[in-house]
Protein backbone atom coordinates (compact mmCIF):
# COMPACT_ATOMS: atom_id res chain seq x y z
CA UNK A 1 0.00 0.00 0.00
CA UNK A 2 1.18 3.59 -0.56
CA UNK A 3 2.30 5.49 2.51
CA UNK A 4 -0.64 7.91 2.37
CA UNK A 5 -3.08 5.01 2.71
CA UNK A 6 -1.10 3.52 5.59
CA UNK A 7 -1.16 6.88 7.36
CA UNK A 8 -4.95 7.11 7.01
CA UNK A 9 -5.37 3.56 8.29
CA UNK A 10 -3.12 4.26 11.27
CA UNK A 11 -5.03 7.45 12.15
CA UNK A 12 -8.33 5.55 12.05
CA UNK A 13 -6.97 2.96 14.48
CA UNK A 14 -5.55 5.68 16.73
CA UNK A 15 -8.95 7.41 16.82
CA UNK A 16 -10.79 4.19 17.62
CA UNK A 17 -8.37 3.35 20.44
CA UNK A 18 -8.51 6.86 21.92
CA UNK A 19 -12.31 7.02 21.81
CA UNK A 20 -12.80 3.49 23.15
CA UNK A 21 -10.73 4.28 26.26
CA UNK A 22 -12.08 7.84 26.62
CA UNK A 23 -8.62 9.31 26.09
CA UNK A 24 -7.02 7.36 28.94
CA UNK A 25 -4.11 6.29 26.74
CA UNK A 26 -0.37 6.82 26.33
CA UNK A 27 2.38 6.18 23.81
CA UNK A 28 5.05 3.63 24.70
CA UNK A 29 8.07 5.74 23.73
CA UNK A 30 11.59 4.36 23.33
CA UNK A 31 13.13 7.40 21.66
CA UNK A 32 13.77 5.36 18.51
CA UNK A 33 12.53 6.30 15.06
CA UNK A 34 9.45 4.03 15.09
CA UNK A 35 8.04 5.31 18.37
CA UNK A 36 8.96 8.86 17.34
CA UNK A 37 6.77 8.51 14.25
CA UNK A 38 4.01 6.91 16.33
CA UNK A 39 4.10 9.75 18.85
CA UNK A 40 3.89 12.30 16.03
CA UNK A 41 0.87 10.53 14.51
CA UNK A 42 -0.95 10.28 17.84
CA UNK A 43 -0.26 13.88 18.82
CA UNK A 44 -1.30 15.14 15.39
CA UNK A 45 -4.81 14.17 16.55
CA UNK A 46 -4.52 14.31 20.33
CA UNK A 47 -1.68 16.68 21.40
CA UNK A 48 -2.04 16.03 25.13
CA UNK A 49 -1.44 12.26 25.03
CA UNK A 50 1.59 11.51 27.24
CA UNK A 51 4.62 9.48 26.22
CA UNK A 52 6.01 6.90 28.65
CA UNK A 53 9.73 6.15 28.54
CA UNK A 54 11.51 3.37 30.47
CA UNK A 55 14.94 4.58 31.58
CA UNK A 56 16.63 1.19 31.80
CA UNK A 57 20.18 2.53 31.79
CA UNK A 58 20.79 0.51 28.62
CA UNK A 59 19.84 3.22 26.11
CA UNK A 60 22.35 4.92 23.86
CA UNK A 61 23.26 8.35 25.28
CA UNK A 62 21.95 9.96 22.10
CA UNK A 63 18.55 8.35 22.67
CA UNK A 64 18.30 9.65 26.23
CA UNK A 65 19.30 13.14 25.15
CA UNK A 66 16.66 13.10 22.43
CA UNK A 67 13.94 11.95 24.83
CA UNK A 68 14.79 14.90 27.07
CA UNK A 69 13.80 17.26 24.25
CA UNK A 70 10.28 15.82 23.95
CA UNK A 71 7.44 17.39 25.93
CA UNK A 72 5.11 15.51 28.26
CA UNK A 73 7.23 12.40 28.75
CA UNK A 74 6.79 10.26 31.87
CA UNK A 75 10.09 8.61 32.87
CA UNK A 76 9.96 5.22 34.59
CA UNK A 77 12.73 3.00 35.94
CA UNK A 78 12.96 -0.77 36.49
CA UNK A 79 13.35 -1.97 40.06
CA UNK A 80 16.29 -4.22 39.18
CA UNK A 81 19.46 -2.98 37.40
CA UNK A 82 20.78 -4.85 34.38
CA UNK A 83 23.79 -6.28 36.19
CA UNK A 84 21.53 -7.83 38.82
CA UNK A 85 19.28 -9.27 36.09
CA UNK A 86 22.32 -10.96 34.53
CA UNK A 87 23.41 -12.36 37.88
CA UNK A 88 19.96 -13.64 38.86
CA UNK A 89 18.59 -14.87 35.52
CA UNK A 90 21.30 -14.85 32.87
CA UNK A 91 22.45 -13.30 29.61
CA UNK A 92 20.14 -12.61 26.64
CA UNK A 93 21.63 -14.55 23.72
CA UNK A 94 20.52 -15.79 20.27
CA UNK A 95 16.83 -14.83 20.53
CA UNK A 96 14.16 -14.44 23.16
CA UNK A 97 12.52 -17.68 22.07
CA UNK A 98 15.69 -19.79 22.23
CA UNK A 99 17.01 -18.14 25.39
CA UNK A 100 13.74 -19.13 27.06
CA UNK A 101 14.16 -22.73 25.94
CA UNK A 102 17.72 -22.89 27.25
CA UNK A 103 16.61 -21.37 30.56
CA UNK A 104 13.79 -23.90 30.89
CA UNK A 105 16.01 -26.89 30.03
CA UNK A 106 18.40 -25.82 32.77
CA UNK A 107 15.88 -24.78 35.42
CA UNK A 108 12.52 -26.49 34.98
CA UNK A 109 11.41 -29.13 37.44
CA UNK A 110 9.17 -30.66 34.78
CA UNK A 111 10.74 -33.62 33.00
CA UNK A 112 8.06 -33.33 30.31
CA UNK A 113 8.89 -29.72 29.52
CA UNK A 114 12.62 -30.45 29.46
CA UNK A 115 12.03 -33.36 27.09
CA UNK A 116 9.95 -31.18 24.76
CA UNK A 117 12.65 -28.52 24.71
CA UNK A 118 15.34 -31.10 23.98
CA UNK A 119 13.57 -33.40 21.51
CA UNK A 120 10.19 -31.91 20.72
CA UNK A 121 8.51 -34.85 22.46
CA UNK A 122 5.14 -35.50 20.85
CA UNK A 123 5.05 -31.88 19.66
CA UNK A 124 6.50 -30.44 16.49
CA UNK A 125 7.94 -27.15 15.31
CA UNK A 126 8.73 -24.40 17.81
CA UNK A 127 8.78 -26.57 20.97
CA UNK A 128 12.31 -27.86 20.42
CA UNK A 129 15.58 -26.00 20.91
CA UNK A 130 17.40 -26.08 17.55
CA UNK A 131 20.38 -28.45 17.47
CA UNK A 132 22.86 -25.67 16.67
CA UNK A 133 22.16 -23.97 20.02
CA UNK A 134 22.30 -27.03 22.25
CA UNK A 135 25.97 -26.42 23.02
CA UNK A 136 24.82 -23.39 25.04
CA UNK A 137 23.10 -25.68 27.54
CA UNK A 138 26.53 -26.51 28.98
CA UNK A 139 27.82 -22.93 28.96
CA UNK A 140 29.50 -21.74 32.16
CA UNK A 141 27.21 -18.68 32.37
CA UNK A 142 23.49 -18.25 32.90
CA UNK A 143 21.18 -17.68 29.93
CA UNK A 144 17.60 -16.43 29.97
CA UNK A 145 14.94 -14.38 28.22
CA UNK A 146 13.99 -12.48 31.41
CA UNK A 147 15.79 -9.21 30.75
CA UNK A 148 13.10 -7.48 28.70
CA UNK A 149 10.42 -8.61 31.11
CA UNK A 150 12.22 -7.23 34.16
CA UNK A 151 13.63 -4.06 32.61
CA UNK A 152 10.70 -2.96 30.44
CA UNK A 153 7.49 -4.96 30.72
CA UNK A 154 7.21 -4.86 34.50
CA UNK A 155 7.64 -1.06 34.77
CA UNK A 156 5.04 -0.58 32.04
CA UNK A 157 2.65 -2.99 33.77
CA UNK A 158 3.03 -1.19 37.10
CA UNK A 159 2.28 2.11 35.41
CA UNK A 160 -0.72 0.76 33.51
CA UNK A 161 -2.13 -1.02 36.57
CA UNK A 162 -1.77 2.16 38.63
CA UNK A 163 -3.20 4.59 36.07
CA UNK A 164 -5.51 2.41 33.97
CA UNK A 165 -3.98 3.98 30.87
CA UNK A 166 -3.81 1.83 27.72
CA UNK A 167 -0.76 1.94 25.41
CA UNK A 168 -0.04 2.71 21.80
CA UNK A 169 2.99 0.61 20.78
CA UNK A 170 5.16 1.24 17.72
CA UNK A 171 5.75 -2.32 16.53
CA UNK A 172 5.58 -3.52 12.92
CA UNK A 173 4.67 -7.03 11.80
CA UNK A 174 7.88 -7.35 9.81
CA UNK A 175 9.97 -7.07 12.98
CA UNK A 176 9.55 -10.72 13.98
CA UNK A 177 7.62 -13.91 13.33
CA UNK A 178 5.93 -13.57 16.72
CA UNK A 179 4.64 -10.07 15.92
CA UNK A 180 3.38 -11.20 12.52
CA UNK A 181 1.45 -14.08 14.07
CA UNK A 182 0.07 -11.83 16.80
CA UNK A 183 -1.14 -9.39 14.14
CA UNK A 184 -2.86 -12.19 12.21
CA UNK A 185 -4.59 -13.34 15.39
CA UNK A 186 -5.55 -9.97 16.88
CA UNK A 187 -5.15 -7.13 14.36
CA UNK A 188 -3.84 -3.66 15.21
CA UNK A 189 -6.10 -2.82 18.16
CA UNK A 190 -6.12 -5.58 20.76
CA UNK A 191 -9.05 -4.77 23.03
CA UNK A 192 -9.58 -8.21 24.59
CA UNK A 193 -6.36 -9.42 26.20
CA UNK A 194 -4.59 -9.37 29.54
CA UNK A 195 -2.74 -6.31 28.30
CA UNK A 196 -4.87 -4.36 25.78
CA UNK A 197 -2.72 -2.47 23.28
CA UNK A 198 -2.90 -0.57 20.02
CA UNK A 199 -0.32 -1.16 17.27
CA UNK A 200 -1.16 1.44 14.60
CA UNK A 201 2.09 0.92 12.68
CA UNK A 202 1.58 -2.81 12.17
CA UNK A 203 1.40 -2.60 8.37
CA UNK A 204 4.33 -0.16 8.04
CA UNK A 205 7.94 -1.03 7.16
CA UNK A 206 11.25 0.72 7.71
CA UNK A 207 11.08 2.60 4.40
CA UNK A 208 7.67 3.95 5.40
CA UNK A 209 9.13 5.23 8.68
CA UNK A 210 11.94 7.12 6.97
CA UNK A 211 9.66 8.44 4.23
CA UNK A 212 7.28 9.76 6.88
CA UNK A 213 10.16 11.44 8.71
CA UNK A 214 11.27 13.13 5.49
CA UNK A 215 7.72 14.07 4.56
CA UNK A 216 6.94 15.69 7.92
CA UNK A 217 10.48 16.86 8.76
CA UNK A 218 10.12 15.71 12.35
CA UNK A 219 13.16 15.56 14.63
CA UNK A 220 14.70 12.20 15.50
CA UNK A 221 17.67 10.98 17.52
CA UNK A 222 21.05 11.73 15.96
CA UNK A 223 22.13 8.15 16.73
CA UNK A 224 20.80 7.21 13.29
CA UNK A 225 23.10 9.70 11.62
CA UNK A 226 26.03 7.89 13.26
CA UNK A 227 25.33 4.76 11.21
CA UNK A 228 23.15 2.89 13.72
CA UNK A 229 20.04 1.24 12.27
CA UNK A 230 18.70 -0.32 15.47
CA UNK A 231 18.58 1.49 18.80
CA UNK A 232 17.32 -1.00 21.35
CA UNK A 233 19.20 -1.80 24.54
CA UNK A 234 22.92 -1.29 23.96
CA UNK A 235 24.06 -4.46 25.68
CA UNK A 236 21.48 -6.88 24.33
CA UNK A 237 22.96 -9.86 22.45
CA UNK A 238 19.75 -11.07 20.83
CA UNK A 239 20.40 -11.43 17.10
CA UNK A 240 24.05 -10.41 17.11
CA UNK A 241 24.90 -13.91 15.81
CA UNK A 242 23.11 -12.99 12.56
CA UNK A 243 24.94 -9.71 11.97
CA UNK A 244 27.72 -9.24 9.45
CA UNK A 245 30.86 -7.40 10.48
CA UNK A 246 30.99 -4.83 11.85
CA UNK A 247 28.38 -6.08 14.30
CA UNK A 248 26.85 -3.90 17.02
CA UNK A 249 29.68 -4.47 19.49
CA UNK A 250 32.45 -3.84 16.97
CA UNK A 251 30.70 -0.60 16.03
CA UNK A 252 30.12 0.35 19.65
CA UNK A 253 33.84 0.01 20.33
CA UNK A 254 34.40 2.99 18.06
CA UNK A 255 31.34 5.14 18.70
CA UNK A 256 30.97 4.55 22.46
CA UNK A 257 34.29 3.10 23.72
CA UNK A 258 33.62 3.65 27.45
CA UNK A 259 30.27 1.91 27.28
CA UNK A 260 31.81 -0.86 25.17
CA UNK A 261 34.45 -1.47 27.85
CA UNK A 262 31.75 -1.50 30.54
CA UNK A 263 29.62 -4.13 28.82
CA UNK A 264 32.47 -6.32 27.52
CA UNK A 265 34.60 -6.24 30.65
CA UNK A 266 32.52 -5.17 33.66
CA UNK A 267 29.29 -6.94 32.70
CA UNK A 268 31.09 -9.96 31.24
CA UNK A 269 29.62 -9.92 27.74
CA UNK A 270 33.08 -10.52 26.32
CA UNK A 271 33.23 -13.99 27.84
CA UNK A 272 29.78 -14.85 26.50
CA UNK A 273 30.65 -13.66 22.99
CA UNK A 274 33.95 -15.54 23.12
CA UNK A 275 32.09 -18.74 24.00
CA UNK A 276 29.77 -18.18 21.04
CA UNK A 277 32.73 -17.33 18.76
CA UNK A 278 31.33 -13.88 17.96
CA UNK A 279 33.91 -11.15 17.43
CA UNK A 280 33.45 -7.92 19.38
CA UNK A 281 36.80 -6.22 18.78
CA UNK A 282 36.81 -3.26 16.36
CA UNK A 283 38.11 -3.80 12.86
CA UNK A 284 39.05 -0.34 11.69
CA UNK A 285 39.38 -1.37 8.07
CA UNK A 286 35.65 -2.15 8.01
CA UNK A 287 34.56 1.37 8.88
Amino acid sequence: MPLELKIRMSLIRIERWYEYWNGDVHVSFSGGKDSTVLLHLVRSMYPSVPAVFIDTGLEYPEIREFVKTIENVIWLKPKMPFKQVLEKYGYPVVSKENAQKIYEIRNTKSDKLREMRLTGGDKKGCWKLPEKWKYLIKANFKISDKCCDVMKKRPFKRYEDKTGSKPFIGVMVGDSRFRFQSYLNNGCNVFESKRPMSRPLSCWNEDDIWNYIKKTNIRYSKIYDMGWKRTGCMFCMFGVNRENAPNRFQRMALTHPKLWHHCIKTLGLGGVLDYMKIDYLPELRLF
